[in-house]
C-alpha cells in the first residue's frame, strides 16, 4: 500500500441566491386585447380548464408571505400578464394588506405594474400614488404606430384611448415610463416615437425588440419581427436623440438600455438580466401558483413546481433553475473575440432562439455590434466623468467624517493641519468662521 495520502477534491459551496424579486401573472395570459406580436397570450392553453384565469385570495397570501419571509431587506414584486388589471383594483389591495401584514421591520417592498392602460382611471392613479407602484404603459409611438399591431380582439384600434391613460396618470403624479415593443414597422420611426413620449410627458422609456418565431411557418421569424441591422439602426438613432437631451452633462430622459448597460462602464453589476454572464436570478409565478424559470419560457420544460406545494427560495435554487441560468453562459463561437462581450454577455437566451436562421446565434448580435460602435467613445467619456464625481464625493464624505471625528476628541488650532486632508492650515479650510 502506498504510503501517499489521496487528496480529495476541494468542494466549493453551492451559493444560494437570494430571493430579491418575483414576477406575477396575476391573471395568466388573459387580456382585453389581442396584440399580433404578444409571445404570452398562446400560454393560455397550459391552463386549457377554464377561460378566465385568475389568482386566488389563498395563492396570493401565500406567495406575499412567503416573499416577505426572506429576511430580505428589500424585496420586489412585478405584477404582469396577459394584463393584470383585470385583477381589479381590490386585489392590489389585499396584496399590499398582506406584504404589510408580513413585512418585517425596516423591510422595504417594491411594486411594479405592467399594463395596456385600458382600465385605469382616477382610483387606480390615487392607489398607485399612495403605494408607489411604478408603473409601465405599453405605448408604442404615435398612432399610426402604436395601432399597427396593438388592437382589440375584434380589430379595432387602441391608441386613443392608451394616450387618454398616459395622460391622465402623468397628470394625476403616477411613476409612469413607456414600455415600446420594436417590431418591423416601429423600427423605422425611432425619432418620432422618441420625440412624442416626450411630448407627451414621459422621462423613462423602456425599447424591447421583437422577435418571435412564426407560429403558421416554424422554420422563420413572424414578419413582425425586427431584424438585427433595423435594431441596431433604431437603438444609434435612440441614443443621438438621448444625448442631445443632456444638460449640464446629466441626461435629462432615462433610456432602460442605455442606463443598464452603463453600469457595465463603470464597473458595476447591470440590473437588467439580459446583461449578465447568467441569468436565472428571479421566478416567473403564474395565477395558480405554478412556478417558471422566466416569463419567456414559461413552458413544461421550465416549470419548477408550485409554491403552494413548496418554496419559492428553493425553487430559485433549483437545479433546473441553476441549469437554466447557464444556458446564458453558453455563448456562441462569435462571443469569445467580440470586443463587445462584457457589456453583452450574449444577450437574452431567448434571442438565440426564436428565429431558427439565426442557428443559436442571437438575434440581435449585428444590432448591438452596430449599437457599440457607434456609442462606445460618448460611454467611455461619461463613465470617465462620472468616476470622476463619485471619487470626489467619497473624498468629501471622508473629510467631512474626520472632522467630526476630530471634534469629538477635540477641535484642533487654528494653525494645525486640518484633519479634512486639505493640507491647508484648520482656520483656512473647515476651521473657517471658528473663534
Amino acid at each position: 500500500m502506498s504510503s501517499k495520502t489521496m487528496e480529495l477534491p476541494v468542494i466549493q459551496p453551492v451559493k444560494t441566491k437570494a430571493l430579491t424579486s418575483v414576477l406575477v401573472k396575476p391573471a395568466g395570459a388573459d387580456c382585453n386585447l389581442d396584440c399580433a406580436y404578444c409571445f404570452y397570450l398562446e400560454k393560455a392553453a397550459l391552463y386549457p380548464g377554464a377561460k378566465i384565469h385568475r389568482m386566488a385570495t389563498d395563492v396570493l397570501r401565500e406567495m406575499v408571505r412567503q416573499v416577505m419571509g426572506t429576511g430580505r431587506p428589500a424585496v420586489s414584486f412585478g405584477w404582469q400578464g396577459g394584463e393584470p388589471a383585470l385583477m381589479g383594483l381590490d386585489f392590489y389591495r389585499q396584496a399590499v394588506a398582506f406584504q404589510q401584514q408580513f413585512g418585517r421591520p425596516g423591510q422595504t417592498v417594491g411594486n411594479g405594474l405592467q399594463t395596456n392602460g385600458l382600465l385605469i382611471d382616477e382610483a387606480w392613479c390615487d392607489f398607485f400614488t399612495e403605494y408607489s407602484f411604478l408603473i409601465g404603459l405599453s405605448l408604442d409611438g404615435p398612432a399610426h404606430i402604436h395601432d399597427r399591431y396593438r388592437l382589440t380582439s375584434g380589430g379595432r384600434p387602441s391608441w386613443e384611448k392608451v394616450h387618454a391613460k398616459a395622460r391622465l396618470m402623468l397628470r394625476r403624479g403616477v411613476a409612469v415610463n413607456a414600455l415600446v415593443v420594436v417590431n418591423d414597422y416601429s423600427a423605422r420611426f425611432p425619432r418620432e416615437i422618441y420625440h412624442f413620449l416626450k411630448e407627451t410627458g414621459f422621462e423613462y422609456m423602456q425599447f424591447i425588440p421583437c422577435v418571435e418565431r412564426d407560429p403558421r411557418d416554424p422554420a422563420r421569424a413572424a414578419p413582425f419581427s425586427v431584424t438585427a441591422e433595423q435594431y441596431g439602426q433604431f437603438l444609434c438613432e435612440i441614443f443621438d436623440c438621448w444625448k442631445a437631451d443632456f444638460r449640464g452633462g446629466l441626461a435629462t430622459t432615462s433610456v432602460r438600455y442605455f442606463d443598464s448597460v452603463f453600469h457595465t462602464y463603470v464597473d458595476l453589476a447591470p440590473p437588467e438580466c439580459t446583461l449578465m454572464e447568467e441569468c436565472g436570478c428571479y421566478v416567473v409565478i403564474e395565477h395558480n401558483g405554478d412556478v417558471y424559470a422566466c416569463d419567456f419560457f414559461v413552458e413544461p420544460e421550465w416549470k419548477l413546481g408550485n409554491l403552494m406545494e413548496g418554496n419559492l427560495v428553493d425553487f430559485l435554487n433549483h437545479p433546473r433553475q441553476t441549469e437554466f441560468g447557464r444556458m446564458k453562459a453558453r455563448l456562441p463561437p462569435e462571443c469569445s473575440e467580440c470586443p463587445w462581450l462584457k457589456h453583452c454577455w450574449g444577450g437574452c437566451t431567448k434571442d438565440r432562439l426564436r428565429d431558427p436562421a439565426d442557428q443559436s446565434s442571437n438575434h440581435f448580435c449585428r444590432s448591438y455590434q452596430m449599437f457599440f460602435t457607434h456609442a462606445d467613445s460618448e460611454l467611455r467619456r461619461l463613465a470617465t466623468e462620472w468616476k470622476t464625481r463619485q471619487a470626489a464625493e467619497e473624498a468629501a464624505t471622508r473629510r467631512r467624517w474626520a472632522v467630526v471625528n476630530a471634534s469629538r476628541a477635540g477641535s484642533p488650532g487654528r494653525n494645525d493641519p486640518c484633519p479634512c486632508g486639505s493640507g491647508k492650515k484648520y482656520k483656512k479650510c473647515c476651521g473657517r468662521g471658528t473663534g
